[in-house]
């Protein structure tokens, strides 16, 4: 299972490089219909809200996990 730090990283990266593709989407459908910009543009509108939501689920976890680790120590290596 993934940690909990490389799950938030994945969906940083993830978000940032939704939101820096947005001018390059801008290009990408000049030429389409104003319908299919439109649908293109709420569609990458919403993939961000998604990941943003997840970022911040993954960031309220984060430390109750911490706390966890700080409450039940591990055991000394022998």
């Amino acid at each position: 299972m993934l940690s909990q730090e490389f799950r938030i990283a994945k969906i940083e990266k993830t978000l940032r490089w939704f939101e820096d593709d947005i001018p390059l989407l801008n290009m990408r459908v000049k030429d389409l219909s104003q319908e299919r910009q439109e649908s293109a543009r709420s569609f990458i509108a919403a993939m961000i809200a998604q990941a943003r939501a997840e970022l911040e689920r993954l960031q309220q976890e984060q430390p109750n996990d911490a706390n966890d680790s700080i409450a039940s120590p591990c055991e000394p290596a022998d």
